[in-house]
């Protein structure tokens, strides 16, 4: 008997649609796959069984009845990261101060889901208000890696990956502001994209750094991502930072490159991603990768980004400038946790005794960093120089993409670390975003696909890719041709290699 939660989501589309499956036999598939093995990888912070089944239902009801699929997904379950609205679903954006809340709408890409006819199994964990690398800084606990349960899935959007990797969930949606989709990706061997900013609507997408975030895809092949892509991103009105522009050509992209030619396409290495701070295993996982994109008939050329090392620096004053403004919203006065309210405490009180229960150590960190570079005498020197630093990084993707059709570097510069290994030492946590943090500042796409496994310790290895804005296929075309090749040498996909899933099964 085929099992369900191995297909892919193009796969269960297709037999969903031709009721060969139907959708709630495959929904509930992934709802016990959840019951056996979550307690164990701790994805999830809710599930909607109910809701999910009620949602496949109706896709079955409306294919008996002769109705067209609602989307090219109808009746594919998702997992959801839980930054994003849920009318009548939790969401806590993996902290206290959300703890129970309960939102009275739906976000855009929550409603397009809901539209397209595709199953929400539930909420994933992640890093509180998408602040970490690593999922350890939910207020509910760490999720674990399924390749090694005493390592981490990546952060912010761990739990939506660590689903992926352990056939929890076929298909799930994260948040990437500087790099929390594709360093997830990365180090559990699945597929993450980061559209174009202003790609996919962030309406309803609970603020971290406005200017960085936002929504994208993540699946185990380069076409399920493209096809959820394409479902969930366009014009949204409601978003002031919506591109109003058609969504890139990324289905029809994907499946060019898995004709397996690159003949044509010029690929940048970028010469300041390698080196001193990197997994030798990483490296030599991605100069194979590299190599084997030269045998598709890509030329291969070394490109230089002077100012990419100035990226990290530069997000740790943006991001927490703008999160210490988002994050003001939360003091205890309108929804979520409130404390130390014994009615004659005054609201100053409140919101300081909210504040200091409710937020967790790396959040109340980066709105102490961000409040201090936006503070009178302060704000020139640090969050205009690192905006100025955001133009100079601008223009080296410019330039480079004046030569070449993509650029690519390595995802992370190292594999899953073990969980607790770096929490007390805050810069080293930083340094897993090292490579993604340049596509969010300048606002290009970017995805992650795996490239093998590295040699010290058989761990997942990711291959960036980065593409200009509003040229999200070209990304999407090289990571599928790449695929099918990596695929094809290594006799069977890389995802089907998750040890951890022997003791859980």
């Amino acid at each position: 008997m085929t099992d369900l939660t191995r297909m892919t989501a193009a796969e269960l589309a297709a037999a969903i649609h031709s009721r060969q499956l139907s959708a709630v036999e495959v929904t509930t598939a992934h709802l016990d796959r959840i019951a056996a093995v979550d307690a164990e990888v701790h994805a999830f912070l809710h599930v909607d069984r109910p809701g999910a089944v009620a949602a496949a239902r109706a896709v079955d009801e409306s294919l008996a009845a002769g109705e067209a699929p609602a989307s090219a997904l109808a009746g594919v379950p998702l997992a959801l990261k839980d930054v994003f609205v849920t009318a009548g679903l939790p969401t806590t954006c993996g902290s206290r101060v959300l703890a129970g809340w309960l939102p009275p709408y739906d976000a855009t890409v929550t409603r397009r889901l809901r539209a397209a006819g595709v199953p929400i199994l539930g909420k994933t964990n992640m890093d509180e208000f998408a602040m970490g690398s690593s999922t350890e800084n939910s207020a509910f606990g760490p999720t674990r890696n399924p390749w090694d349960l005493t390592r981490i899935p990546g952060g912010s959007g761990g739990g939506s990956s660590a689903s992926l990797a352990a056939f929890m969930a076929p298909l799930a949606i994260g948040t990437d502001t500087g790099g929390s989709i594709r360093q997830p990706a990365a180090v559990t061997g699945t597929v993450g994209v980061k559209p174009t900013y202003g790609g996919v609507s962030r309406y309803g997408l609970v603020a971290f750094s406005s200017s960085l975030d936002q929504g994208g895809p993540c699946a185990r092949t380069v076409l399920d991502a493209a096809l959820l892509h394409e479902l969930i991103g366009g014009h949204d009105p409601l978003d002031s930072t919506s591109i109003d522009a058609p969504v890139p050509p990324v289905v029809a992209a994907a499946k060019l490159g898995a004709a397996g030619d690159l003949s044509g396409v010029r690929v940048g290495v970028v010469s300041e991603f390698s080196g001193e701070g990197y997994q030798a295993g990483v490296l030599a996982a991605f100069s194979a990768a590299v190599g084997l994109l030269r045998d598709l008939g890509a030329e291969i050329v070394e490109v230089s980004c002077p100012h990419f090392g100035y990226a990290l620096p530069a997000y740790y004053l943006i991001a927490p400038s703008e999160c210490s403004s988002n994050l003001a919203r939360f003091d205890g006065m309108r929804y979520g946790l409130r404390v130390g309210d014994d009615g004659a405490a005054g609201a100053e009180a409140v919101m300081a005794a909210t504040r200091e229960a409710g937020f967790g150590a790396e959040v109340k960190r980066r709105i102490m960093i961000g409040t201090y570079a936006l503070s009178s005498g302060y704000y020139d020197a640090y969050y205009g120089s690192a905006q100025k630093v955001r133009t100079l990084i601008t223009r080296d993707f410019a330039n480079a993409f004046a030569a070449v059709d993509v650029l690519v570097s390595p995802t992370t510069p190292t594999t899953a670390f073990r969980i607790g290994e770096r929490v007390d030492d805050p810069m080293a946590m930083y340094l897993a975003d090292l490579c993604t943090i340049p596509a969010n500042l300048a606002g290009n796409a970017a995805l992650s696909v795996p490239c093998g496994l590295a040699a010290e310790d058989g761990l997942p290895v990711g291959l960036q890719i980065m593409s200009p804005a509003l040229q999200d296929h070209r990304g999407y075309r090289v990571a599928a041709a790449f695929e099918l090749a990596r695929d094809r040498a290594d006799g069977g996909r890389l995802i089907d290699r998750v040890p951890a899933l022997e003791v859980t099964a």
